[in-house]
């Protein structure tokens, strides 16, 4: 569990999920600039969290907006932002949405060094 008491998936089970191609929306709530550093490439969906904390839900991607029960992971750096914003997602109505615990820095640590670290 993450300090915001959300629920999470270690970035073993995140990467898991990658390569078994399953059908969920990874959601990346870091600032535009932060992709540069590292990105988890195609397949991503950017959410900065400034512009959802201005826009609210109108600043997410359209296929987040149009289905509540889609499974979502929610990701950033260290995994503090991202378990914010699976708070408010949950908050606001989506089912089944989950932080990735350690963000994109743990993945790169743990899982594929390639992506970069910052």
């Amino acid at each position: 569990m993450n300090p915001y008491g959300v629920p999470g998936l270690s970035v073993q089970e995140v990467a898991q999920k990658r390569d078994n191609e399953e059908d969920f929306i990874l959601l990346d709530v870091r600032e535009p600039m932060e992709l540069h550093y590292a990105n988890l490439g195609e397949n991503v969906h950017l959410a900065p969290m400034s512009e959802l904390a201005q826009q609210g839900p109108e600043a997410l991607p359209e296929e987040v907006l149009n289905d509540k029960d889609t499974e979502i992971v929610v990701m950033c750096h260290h995994g503090n932002r991202s378990a914010q914003v699976t708070a408010w997602l949950r908050q606001q109505g989506w089912t089944n949405v989950f932080n990735m615990d350690g963000g994109i820095d743990a993945y790169a640590a743990l899982v594929d060094p390639g992506i970069g670290r910052y």
